[in-house]
């Protein structure tokens, strides 16, 4: 009898691990429709934090500033970039 119930489970057990393992495959094939959907958009983003970062690079020297001195510098360059609207547009139309 108890060879029954330990056989009963052990099937049971199979059973559970069968469809756990079934919900797993479409779990990662879901996500994996998800990656290639995704990934058009995560190139273009990367390409174009690239570009600014070069750019920035290029015009504002600071290849050798660390992370922090960029951001400061950057926090700088806002606070004159707001105060200074009308002539920022004006320079920029005359490029």
């Amino acid at each position: 009898m108890e060879d029954k119930n330990l056989q009963a489970q052990i099937n049971k057990t199979n059973e559970r691990l069968r469809i756990l393992t079934q919900k797993k495959k479409i779990a990662l094939h879901e996500k994996q429709k998800l990656d290639r959907k995704l990934d058009p958009q995560r190139k273009e983003r990367t390409r174009r934090l690239i570009q600014k970062g070069a750019l920035l690079e290029k015009y504002l020297n600071v290849e050798e500033k660390s992370i922090e001195d960029t951001e400061r510098l950057l926090k700088v360059l806002s606070e004159f970039a707001n105060k200074n609207k009308q002539y920022i547009e004006n320079r920029l139309k005359d490029l």
